[in-house]
C-alpha cells in the first residue's frame, strides 16, 4: 500500500511510497502523470519527505538515480 505525504515545495505537491516494492511516486504540481522511481529505499524516501528543501534534496538524491 502506498503511503502518501503532501510536502510544501513549490514544484512538487505529494511524496508517495510503497515499501513492498520500493517504489517511490512523486506529483509534481506542474505535470502529469505522476512519475514513479523503482528500487528507492525507505531511508530514502523519509530523509526526502523530512527534508529543510524538497526540491534540493530531489536533484542532489533521487533524479536521474531510481528509474524503473
Amino acid at each position: 500500500m502506498t503511503e502518501w505525504v503532501s510536502v510544501s515545495s513549490t514544484a512538487i505537491r505529494r511524496i508517495g511510497y510503497d515499501a513492498e516494492s520500493m517504489r517511490m511516486y512523486i506529483d509534481f504540481k506542474d505535470s502529469d502523470p505522476v512519475y514513479t522511481f523503482c528500487r528507492v529505499p525507505e531511508n530514502v524516501f523519509r530523509e526526502f519527505i523530512s527534508a529543510r528543501s524538497v526540491g534540493r534534496y530531489y536533484h542532489q538524491y533521487i533524479k536521474d538515480r531510481y528509474d524503473c
